[in-house]
């Protein structure tokens, strides 16, 4: 999940969050605990619940029915901030987040994209 618009709220580990991402990798868990901590936040990080799956159909020979076991679900985690007031988009876009070099955050630095914010580069003088 990238940027969102909306406000979104849950209770992680029984804290009321404010969600920043749901279905992160853990690198992608490392990354926004560390830009966010960095940002003086509080970070709560849960496991997503497994994805929801539809039953598959009983075959009609039972001598031929064979056991399928489903692949296990990949490990994913939500991510939230503790302060309700803080969006992404608006902390990105607004510029109120820095990572740890001192430059504000960019959309793309936020995507992983790039590894480091260009923030004095103006897409409008970007070749």
């Amino acid at each position: 999940m990238s940027l969102n618009a909306n406000y979104l709220f849950e209770e992680l580990g029984e804290i009321k969050c404010s969600i920043i991402e749901k279905n992160c990798s853990p690198e992608r868990v490392e990354f926004l605990k560390k830009l966010l901590q960095f940002n003086g936040l509080t970070v709560v990080v849960v496991n997503s619940p497994p994805p929801k799956t539809a039953a598959k159909p009983v075959a009609a020979d039972a001598a031929e029915v064979l056991v399928e076991t489903a692949p296990p679900a990949p490990t994913t985690f939500t991510v939230g901030v503790t302060d309700l007031t803080f969006n992404p988009v608006n902390g990105v876009y607004n510029r109120q987040l820095k990572n740890e070099a001192g430059k504000f955050v960019t959309p793309r630095y936020w995507n992983q994209i790039d590894t480091e914010s260009q923030d004095e580069v103006w897409y409008w003088k970007q070749k």
